[in-house]
C-alpha cells in the first residue's frame, strides 16, 4: 500500500477528513502529531509524537520513525505544520514547497514583505516590537487600522481600532494571547495595517509544478467590518462578475509566485476595494474547519483526496462543480459553559440543508473572538443558486437556540476562602460504637 505521512496538531479539525480520504484511497497513514496523546483510530497505521516547538528535533524523530519503510507523500493539515512538512518532504525527496515559501505562507509579517516586493496590492502596514515602547512605533498610522498576531489563524486576535487609544487597548489584548504562539519571535511581534473596506472573497486552489488551478471562489455575505472579524458564511460560487473572478485568480497566482509556492493546496483571502483585489493572505493548506466538506470534484472526489493524490504523485484532474452551496461556521454567541444546542432537528429540516454538525460537547468552555479559535459547529447547504444556499443557512441558524451558562472564575485567594468555608460547613460524622 502507498504510505501517506500526515503532520498535524493533535486538535486539528482536518485530521478526520484526511483519514477518511486516505481510507477511501486505500493508503496506509502515518500521523505525526503534536502533543502527549495520539488519536486512537483504526485508520492509522502508525503514530509519531512530535513537538512543533522543536522543529529540528521533530524532523529527526519523523525520519527516524519512517526509516527505510518509505513514504509516498507528505501532507500538512494546518498553518503551524506546513514548514515542518516541507522539511520532511525535502529530506525524503518528495514533491514539496520550498521551506522558505512555507514560512511565508504562515507568517503574515514576512508575507507582507514578499507581496510588497512583488508589487502586489496590500494594505499599508508595519510590524510592532512588543519589547520596545509602543508609542513611537504608532506615530503616523492611519485610522481605522487592524492589529493582528503574525502567525495565528481563524481570525484569532484580529481587532479593528479607530483611534490610538483603541489601538493601544487592542495591542494589550493581543499581547495577552501571544503566549500561545509556537515560536519566540511570534510572541514578540504583531502586525498593524490599514483597514480596507469592501467585500471579502476566499479562494480555494491547488498548485502543481507552479501551475495554479482554482477550485472554488467564495463570497462572504456578512460584512466583516470589525471590531472583530468572525468568519461565518461562505457561499459558492461567489456572486461576482466573470472579469472580477479572473482578476482574483490572477492575483492569487501572482501571490503564490511571490512566496515561491509550487505544490499543494492554497487557501487565499482577498478584499475588493477601489476596483482592485487586495491580498490579505495566502496559506499553503486547505480551507479551515470542516468547510472542505462543501467541495466535491469530478466523480465525488473530496478536496482531501485531491491533495493526497497530488502528494503521492497521482494527481486528479478536478472537474468544475455544477451546483451552488454554502457553509455557516456557527459563531459562539458569548463566553460561558455550553449547556446544550436546541432546535437542531428543525434546522436540518430546512430546505437545501445538507448537514449540521455541532463540534463542541456540552460542558465545553466557550471563548468568543478575538481570544477564541474554535467554532461551535457547521451547517452545510447545497442548492440550485448561491442566493438559495445563503437563505437556507440563515433559516437553519435561526432555528438554533444556544444555551450558555455563565462562567464564574475564582482567584486563588477566593478559591481558598471558598474551600475553607465549605469545610467549616461540612457536617461531622457520628462517632462509631
Amino acid at each position: 500500500m502507498p504510505r501517506l505521512l500526515l503532520i498535524a496538531p493533535e486538535t486539528s479539525y482536518r485530521i478526520a477528513p484526511y483519514l477518511n480520504a486516505a481510507r477511501d484511497m486505500r493508503l496506509d497513514v502515518w500521523l505525526a502529531a503534536h502533543g502527549p496523546t495520539m488519536p486512537s483510530d483504526p485508520r492509522l497505521k502508525c503514530g509519531i509524537h512530535i513537538d512543533l516547538r522543536e522543529p529540528d528535533a521533530a524532523v529527526e524523530m519523523i525520519l527516524g520513525a519512517v526509516g527505510a519503510r518509505g513514504i509516498d507523500g507528505v501532507v500538512a493539515t494546518d498553518d503551524n505544520t506546513v514548514e515542518l512538512a516541507a522539511k520532511v518532504a525535502e529530506a525524503l525527496g518528495l514533491p514539496h514547497n520550498p521551506v522558505s515559501a512555507a514560512v511565508y505562507s504562515r507568517r503574515k509579517d514576512l508575507a507582507r514583505a514578499r507581496l510588497r516586493r512583488a508589487g502586489l496590492p496590500i494594505p499599508a502596514h508595519r510590524c510592532l516590537n512588543m519589547h520596545a515602547p509602543l508609542a513611537p512605533q504608532l506615530a503616523g498610522l492611519h485610522y481605522p487600522c487592524v492589529v493582528k498576531p503574525i502567525a495565528f489563524s481563524a481570525s484569532r486576535g484580529v481587532i479593528r481600532a479607530d483611534s490610538e487609544e483603541e489601538l493601544l487597548a487592542a495591542c494589550a489584548r493581543v499581547q495577552a494571547m501571544l503566549g500561545d504562539a509556537e515560536m519566540p519571535e511570534e510572541r514578540e511581534r504583531m502586525l498593524v495595517e490599514d483597514y480596507l473596506p469592501g467585500a471579502e472573497i476566499a479562494v480555494e486552489a491547488i498548485l502543481h509544478r507552479g501551475e495554479l488551478t482554482v477550485l472554488a471562489v467564495f463570497d462572504k455575505p456578512d460584512p466583516l467590518e470589525g471590531p472583530y472579524f468572525e468568519e461565518t458564511y461562505y457561499i459558492m460560487p461567489a456572486r461576482i462578475a466573470d472579469d472580477v473572478r479572473a482578476h482574483i485568480s490572477e492575483r492569487v497566482a501572482q501571490a503564490c509566485a511571490a512566496y515561491g509556492l509550487t505544490e499543494g493546496p492554497v487557501h487565499a483571502e482577498l478584499r475588493l476595494h477601489g476596483g482592485e483585489a487586495w491580498m490579505l493572505e495566502v496559506a499553503s493548506r486547505t480551507i479551515g474547519g470542516h468547510c472542505a466538506r462543501l467541495l466535491r470534484f469530478g466523480t465525488g472526489h473530496s478536496l482531501e483526496e485531491l491533495v493526497i493524490a497530488q502528494s503521492i504523485g497521482r494527481p486528479i484532474v478536478p472537474e468544475s462543480q455544477k451546483d451552488a452551496g454554502g457553509v455557516l461556521m456557527i459563531p459562539i454567541p458569548k463566553a460561558g459553559i455550553l449547556r446544550r444546542v436546541e432546535g437542531v432537528m428543525a434546522a436540518t429540516r430546512v430546505r437545501y440543508i445538507e448537514d449540521l454538525e455541532i463540534s463542541l460537547r456540552e460542558g465545553y468552555r466557550l471563548v468568543p473572538l478575538p481570544e477564541g479559535n474554535r467554532y461551535l459547529g457547521f451547517i452545510f447547504a447545497r442548492a440550485p443558486t448561491s442566493d438559495e444556499a445563503e437563505r437556507a443557512l440563515h433559516a437553519a441558524h435561526a432555528c438554533l437556540n444556544i444555551v450558555v451558562a455563565p462562567l464564574f472564575e475564582l482567584s486563588d485567594a477566593r478559591a481558598s476562602m471558598h474551600l475553607e468555608q465549605m469545610l467549616e460547613r461540612k457536617p461531622s460524622l457520628p462517632a462509631r460504637g
